[in-house]
């Protein structure tokens, strides 16, 4: 079956699009066309019959998103990054021979402008730029008044837009202005995204696994050599994609120093049995001889994965040591994973005999599982896979724990879009 996915853009943008996925089995491309970006939540309600839903500019998807939050929708965003406005420089020095002087340009994320300002070591450039990602509401003419305001004070000499409205107001106020190209890495980058998440949402609804892989020091590395940083990036890719096989995931490479994985129920199975023992920190270490962040999302969609991964990456960002977190879908923190965490055998034997009323070879294992585990939350489906018994004698198990005060209930998850949710617990230490 194929996957259609909602391409909503300009004319010009749509077709180079529908071009490019071409070569891609099983995909169905759907244009929807906007002449004006607020045109956007319109055209969402006609595309109901798709996948998932590829935006070609930030300002349409800035329209639309209050409808896709409410409505849960599988989007994807063609990435308007440091790479595309590189790339426009480029076109605007060697194609228009424009000097990178004297022009304002608009960005969805300013960031991205200030990696190139750095790249390029622009101190003395008198480059205006304005981030309308921070506006709480999308407004075209307030972006079109920050270029015209320049303009009529003499201070730039070109406009550089990533919006198609913009250039036209500029047109019209007779501006010299140009409209950014996006790269054609970023288009085949985005419908692999939507291709991946489609995939992964017809599987069997259970629980999708995002994770996002990246060097601590790159801006060192970068420094230290560009060979050796895409050396560095190669044997990366590498390992990455042999666990991508092993775990049946997806591998995609979102910018030059992070990657994204995504998977299911194999890949989470991995992750469970590795809760003490992480090999692919050490491995990666082994290679690369660099602290790494590896942070992955649970959801039951995949942007609700990808939110939760990025809050796992950027809580391994606090320390200077290779480390990986995983975030559940209710948001909580486990981790780091792949480092022992010390518990007290003695007092929890003790407790198991006395309080639960286990017997001897029962509380041996429950110790083996709570080590395994690396002292996570569990439900007593993790204790029935582990001691090979039934759900109900696992359950069993469970609620002498609970009498006996060595374990509590922490919290729950859904592993299933249907059905009830599953208990968790932890010791009671």
């Amino acid at each position: 079956m194929n996957t259609k996915i909602a391409v909503i853009g300009h004319a010009e943008t749509v077709e180079r699009v529908n071009a490019l996925a071409a070569e891609y089995d099983h995909i169905e491309i759907l244009p929807f066309i906007y002449a004006h970006s607020r045109e956007v939540p319109e055209l969402i309600e006609r595309a109901f019959m798709c996948d998932v839903y590829l935006f070609t500019g930030a300002l349409s998807y800035m329209y639309a998103q209050e409808k896709i939050k409410r409505k849960s929708l599988p989007t994807v965003k063609i990435a308007y990054d440091e790479y595309t406005i590189l790339t426009s420089f480029y076109r605007l020095r060697n194609i228009y021979n424009q000097e990178l002087d004297r022009i304002s340009i608009d960005v969805y994320n300013g960031n991205h402008m200030e990696e190139v300002e750095k790249e390029l070591g622009f101190k003395n450039k008198q480059i205006y730029s304005y981030s309308f990602g921070k506006d709480a509401h999308p407004d075209i003419d307030k972006i079109a008044n920050f270029h015209k305001k320049l303009w009529d004070e003499g201070k730039i000499d070109n406009v550089l837009t990533s919006c198609k409205e913009v250039e036209s107001h500029m047109k019209d106020y007779g501006i010299p202005v140009i409209y950014m190209s996006i790269p054609e890495i970023n288009i085949r980058h985005a419908i692999e995204q939507a291709k991946s998440m489609t995939d992964l949402n017809k599987n069997t609804g259970t629980q999708i696994v995002t994770g996002y892989v990246r060097i601590k020091e790159t801006e060192s590395l970068q420094d230290e050599s560009q060979q050796a940083y895409e050396e560095n990036l190669y044997q990366l890719k590498q390992i990455l994609n042999e666990f991508a096989e092993r775990t049946d995931s997806f591998l995609t490479h979102s910018r030059d120093d992070q990657f994204v994985i995504v998977g299911t129920k194999k890949m989470l199975d991995h992750l469970q049995k590795h809760y003490r023992d992480f090999p692919l920190i050490r491995e990666i270490e082994s290679a690369l001889e660099m602290p790494i962040d590896i942070g992955f999302g649970l959801g039951l969609t995949t942007k609700e994965s990808e939110a939760h991964a990025l809050l796992a990456v950027d809580k391994c960002s606090k320390d200077k040591r290779s480390l990986s977190y995983i975030v559940n879908e209710r948001k909580e923190i486990i981790g780091p994973i792949g480092i022992k965490r010390d518990i007290d055998t003695s007092r929890l034997f003790y407790e198991l005999i006395h309080k639960a009323r286990l017997n001897n070879e029962l509380s041996y294992n429950f110790i083996d599982f709570i080590t395994d585990r690396n002292n996570e939350p569990f439900s007593s489906n993790d204790i029935a896979t582990f001691y090979k018994v039934t759900k109900r004698s696992a359950e069993r198990t469970v609620n002498k724990l609970l009498s006996g005060n060595v374990i509590k209930v922490s919290g729950e998850e859904r592993p299933y879009l249907k059905g009830r949710p599953r208990k968790l617990f932890t010791l009671n230490q």
